[in-house]
């Protein structure tokens, strides 16, 4: 939507539009196009609340009573990368099957969103979501890599269409921004240097660490403490064998690490906290400090323990399309149903129109069913039968096949015919809370003047604001000039940090104060962030902000399957029960792999439709 009155930019104005829901926003745009939506998204209202009352309130829906419509070889559940993958990988084993695909969002994609904005006639794309192919050389399967060459994903493209010298050229640079709250007063310390296994983009304009730390509003003992811990000359685990040594690394978290054991203070350790927040949805308050030094984090180089950092972070992350993932489930999506869209590349999916309307159309052997809520699967003789809710509407359809491609934790209360034990560790995945904002601004001068291109708030609401992804793929030129708009990306992970509540308890806590938050909560956040951040630098939000699409996702991130996340009850074995294929109906998303990666989206597709063509 084009944003061209000056009075829809003040802060209530924004806030009584986005507030609209997204069918309303739908049926007063003569195109139905939801990436252009914004206001508040992700798991949007309208989107949850069948699957609420199904799960929470414990009501149940008379599927029996409701005669079989329509007949497919397979019904997908959840038009995420996983179902769709799914959907792909049936139809080549079966190139005439017919596909239904079932959503209970307004966009396909599940989680890998897309975001549209115009402003004075020109469009920017941003990511919602699922972000990029995170180091594909190194961590994707065979399988994987095979499905990415086969949709026509060359991932050597993106070494050119990602711009890494961009920012660096403008004497860009990493910042820190220390809030008041925790610090006693607003700093932003810019400059920073790079962790050791950064690509030469991420060194330039970085400052020496002395002089970097200099700049910190913590006492001069916290700084010394910060300095000794990065040049890790001492060993605190000294007289510990390298097992006793690792043991201690699983079990203790990496803020314990930090004050316990390497003698950091409060203050210290708090300049840590939000680092591990964007890769697990914890705080350094739960994430093993063994975790951390996979990472590349500071204070484990005195251990003296065999390997380091995780090879696979040395891979730069480049592979990223200006929709993020969402590209892929275009390209998906296209490829299933030729007529949404026009070409067949991976350069020109980015700016191809795509026609909503054609999703799900009479007589097309591959259906996109899209705000349709699943509430029933099963098995019936030789057949899977699936009930959803569409418009408060309950139908049933027939299928030979199923995949249930949704979140683990839903598939208990819609296949409740499955065994006891099965249903119980589907349930244990309780998925990471994450938001995703999309600011877009008219110009990004704040930026440039104060020579920072991205900054981490380790004490903040938001602990992430960055300067889009410098990205320009099949015509689309990513901003260059600071004059240009710019998309400004801010991460938000809720929890319950420092009170010693284990993973699933901080998940829980932050999915409800997600869902409680309205859009002018986040708003006033953002502005707020925003203005403290940037004001140095000229920002002001009532005048630069143009729009704001808020992605929320109660339940983000999947499970990860290791020693941070209970690990007495959470294992690879827990994993290979939950996903276990019962009578015709198989089980993917990333769910099943216990990692919130895109090729373990594709691997469990993969998997899933193979147990079912046996």
């Amino acid at each position: 939507m084009s944003i061209t009155r000056r009075d829809f930019l003040n802060g209530a104005a924004l806030a009584i539009a986005a507030g609209l829901t997204p069918a309303a926003q739908l049926a007063a745009q003569p195109a139905h196009y939801p990436p252009a939506l914004t206001g508040l998204r992700g798991q949007h209202v309208g989107s949850f609340e069948t699957a609420h009352a199904l799960a929470r309130e414990g009501r149940r829906y008379a599927a029996d009573s409701v005669a079989i419509d329509e007949n497919y070889d397979l019904v997908v559940v959840g038009a995420g990368i996983s179902g769709l993958v799914a959907a792909w990988y049936y139809r080549r084993a079966r190139p005439s099957a017919r596909v239904l695909v079932l959503d209970n969002h307004d966009d396909f994609g599940g989680q890998a969103k897309r975001n549209e904005f115009t402003l004075d006639g020109r469009r920017l794309i941003g990511y919602g979501g699922s972000q990029s192919l995170q180091s594909p050389n190194s961590l994707f399967s065979p399988v994987a890599k095979r499905f990415v060459s086969d949709l026509g994903i060359d991932i050597k493209k993106f070494e050119t269409a990602f711009e890494r010298n961009l920012y660096p050229s403008l004497g860009l640079s990493r910042g820190i921004f220390f809030n008041r709250e925790a610090f006693g007063r607003d700093v932003l310390v810019t400059g920073e240097p790079a962790r050791a296994n950064a690509d030469e983009y991420a060194r330039r304009n970085a400052r020496t660490l002395p002089a970097f730390v200099a700049d910190f509003p913590v006492s001069p003992e916290s700084k010394a403490q910060i300095l000794a811990l990065h040049a890790g000359a001492a060993d605190p685990l000294a007289g510990k064998s390298i097992a006793e040594k690792r043991a201690i690394l699983k079990a203790t978290s990496y803020r314990d690490y930090l004050i316990r054991l390497c003698g950091l203070s409060e203050e210290a350790a708090n300049c840590f906290q939000g680092r591990p927040l964007g890769f697990y949805g914890l705080g350094s308050d739960a994430v093993p400090a063994a975790e951390a030094r996979d990472l590349g984090y500071p204070g484990f180089a005195g251990l003296s323990l065999p390997g380091g950092a995780n090879a696979a972070w040395s891979e730069p992350y480049i592979y990223h399309f200006p929709d993020g993932n969402a590209a892929l489930t275009r390209m998906l999506v296209r490829a299933l149903i030729p007529a949404v869209a026009s070409g067949s590349t991976m350069e020109d999916v980015v700016q191809a129109p795509f026609d909503y309307a054609r999703l799900d159309q009479d007589g097309q052997e591959v259906r996109v069913r899209l705000q349709s809520t699943c509430v029933h699967v099963a098995q019936a003789g030789d057949k899977v039968r699936v009930a959803y809710v569409r418009d408060g509407a309950l139908r049933r359809v027939e299928a030979r096949h199923a995949v249930l491609a949704c979140f683990h934790i839903m598939i208990p209360h819609i296949m409740p015919g499955l065994p006891a034990r099965q249903r119980a560790a589907l349930s244990k995945n309780v998925k990471t809370p994450i938001c995703y904002t999309n600011v877009l601004v008219r110009n990004w001068r704040a930026f440039a003047d104060l020579k920072v291109q991205s900054i981490h708030a380790p004490m903040g609401f938001h602990h992430q604001v960055s300067l889009d992804f410098p990205v320009s793929l099949g015509g689309y030129r990513h901003p260059r000039d600071p004059s240009e708009p710019m998309l400004l990306h801010l991460v938000h992970v809720p929890g319950a940090p420092m009170q010693g509540l284990d993973a699933r308890a901080q998940f829980r806590i932050g999915q409800g104060k997600l869902y409680a938050m309205t859009f002018a909560d986040f708003e006033a956040r953002i502005r707020d962030d925003l203005d403290r951040m940037l004001g140095p630098g000229g920002f002001s939000s009532g005048r630069d902000i143009a729009a704001i699409t808020v992605n929320r996702w109660p339940h983000g991130y999947s499970y990860v399957a290791n020693t941070l996340f209970d690990p007495e009850d959470y294992d690879d074995t827990v994993l290979k029960l939950a996903r276990q294929r019962s009578g015709n109906v198989a089980i993917a998303n990333t769910d099943s792999g216990g990692d919130a990666w895109v090729h373990f989206a594709i691997d469990q597709a993969e998997r899933a439709v193979r147990e079912l063509m046996g």
